[in-house]
């Protein structure tokens, strides 16, 4: 197998990155033709293309939607066709292909592989309830007695974040025995086995099930038993979103045009969300997806019957399995095939995985940028990456995010102005009805806490709209920062107009 193989990693500085990775993209057609493997020759007769070609789309989306950088791994079979990055880290420095990135959710397949290994290994069983194995496994509700490891991994165990807001929870734990106990506070929104519901805690537990029963914390099994095998040699398992790391810097939330580095909200994600990875080790681990849990060098990390069980789903809703969800086309939908995939998104970093098993392709796109309202970047590169290299004319990407901002940013400037004439207002305003009756200038000031009502109903709406998954205020505004820090101006705006004409009021009629 062969990996486009990053350069020895440099003193940090600016550089041109188009040159750069022109040259990439470059290399790594000529390496691949000279060693006469399947490569860009090859690609392009089965309805693929070159790496060259590949590179080039990934710059120029990532140029077209203004994304600060990006890292992307594309694989067919057991050979790498691309890794690479684009654009630039917070501190200036290009993206490479060996640029560590927290990968967030894309944490929960390797969490599962980690389970498949004890299940191999006779130590485990998936349809066995957790508490055989993890006797700390307590929750409220008595139905948590029937919960098994295979509703841990598909979702489907009935904790959720309605009956657990685990974002939002004053204080994390510091560890996953932690993590496990304060689950014995929390109900069930569900029969175990009976609904889907995504819930980072499941695989906290999960996390925790691989310590006690290996006898290893979770990040040292992880390092040695699954790391190292699969030749993912720059790859940690973290215990929170935003742990240190060598290498790794802050990501960067997007608002009015500008790109603003800011250190990730730190929350437990052991298990869960922790992972930071790079594109040439994400390059290894669809390998070895692909291969049937055969690391590129050969070495078996986990049966092919497990990769199989992982990659199929088993929860009610139909499309998660272990660690991975699997995607079918649309009716009437020729051109794409059906695909094992992951997403993740934190409020600094984003990513997408997934697999095509007819076709032998895998993509993973890293983003060190969050989730944003009008943006699905990550997603978006990866299908374009994707459709190239299957022969179809891929989206060339753009954003719509600068002309939201720029809505959103016209009317905050225009209620700084209403605001101001407001206030200068007040006494005039009092003055017209300091004879009239207290109730009508009362119902002439209700509209003044419109704004401040949207703003406390804001965060229990978007639970809602999102399906009841919880989040912390700085999370959402991270996600948002144009709209709410526009709501939020209205609010404190319409409140100091509502008290400056009450209190000119109450003088008014004192004389």
């Amino acid at each position: 197998m062969l990996f486009t193989r990053a350069r020895p990693r440099q003193p940090r500085r600016r550089a041109p990155t188009g040159a750069r990775r022109r040259a990439v993209g470059a290399a790594a057609g000529c390496a691949l033709a000279a060693l006469a493997a399947p490569g860009p020759a090859a690609l392009a007769q089965e309805g693929g293309t070159s790496a060259a070609r590949l590179d080039a789309f990934a710059e120029r989306y990532v140029e077209r939607t203004g994304l600060p950088g990006a890292a992307v791994a594309v694989t067919k079979g057991d050979e790498a066709v691309l890794t690479a990055g684009y654009g630039r880290a917070s501190d200036g420095a290009p993206l490479t292909a060996d640029s560590p990135m927290r990968i967030a959710s894309l944490s929960k397949s390797f969490t599962a592989l980690a389970v498949m290994q004890l299940v191999e290994a006779g130590e485990v069983e998936l349809d066995r309830p957790v508490r055989r194995y993890l006797p700390e496994f307590r929750i409220a509700d008595p139905r948590g007695a029937r919960i098994t490891v295979r509703h841990l991994l598909d979702q489907s165990s009935g904790m959720s974040d309605q009956t657990l807001p685990d974002a939002s929870r004053p204080r994390r734990p510091d560890s996953l025995k932690e993590a496990v106990a304060r689950l014995r506070a929390a109900g069930l929104s569900a029969d175990p086995g009976s609904e889907w519901n995504y819930h980072n805690p499941n695989y906290h537990v999960a996390a925790r099930l691989v310590e006690e029963v290996s006898g290893r914390p979770f990040g040292a099994y992880m390092s040695r038993k699954v790391l190292a095998p699969a030749g993912m040699d720059d790859t940690v398992a973290l215990e929170t979103a935003g742990a240190p790391s060598p290498g790794l810097e802050d990501g960067f939330v997007r608002a009015y045009g500008a790109d603003i580095a800011v250190p990730e909200p730190d929350h437990f994600s052991a298990g869960s969300g922790g992972m930071v990875s790079t594109a040439e080790d994400m390059a290894r681990w669809l390998v070895l997806q692909q291969r049937g849990g055969l690391s590129a060098a050969g070495e078996r990390v986990v049966s092919a019957e497990s990769v199989a069980e992982m990659h199929t789903p088993s929860s009610r809703d139909g499309r998660y399995a272990l660690g991975w969800m699997r995607r079918e086309p649309e009716e009437g939908d020729r051109a794409r095939l059906p695909q094992i995939w992951h997403g993740g998104a934190l409020s600094t970093y984003s990513s997408y995985q997934f697999l095509v098993p007819e076709t032998g392709y895998g993509v993973a796109v890293l983003l060190n940028t969050g989730i944003a309202l009008t943006e699905e970047d990550a997603w978006g590169l990866a299908e374009g990456l994707l459709a190239l290299a299957e022969g179809r004319t891929p989206p060339e990407g753009g954003s719509s995010l600068w002309k939201v901002d720029a809505v959103f940013g016209a009317l905050t400037v225009a209620t700084a102005a209403l605001g101001v004439r407001g206030l200068l207002r007040s006494g005039a305003w009092a003055q017209r009805r300091r004879r009239r009756p207290l109730w009508r200038a009362a119902a002439r000031l209700l509209v003044y806490l419109v704004p401040a009502a949207l703003l406390a109903a804001f965060q229990p709406a978007v639970d809602f709209l999102l399906g009841g998954r919880d989040g912390t205020w700085l999370q959402r505004f991270y996600a948002i920062p144009a709209e709410l820090s526009f709501l939020a101006f209205a609010a404190f705006t319409c409140l100091a107009i509502a008290a400056a004409r009450v209190t000119a009021l109450v003088r008014s009629r004192r004389w």
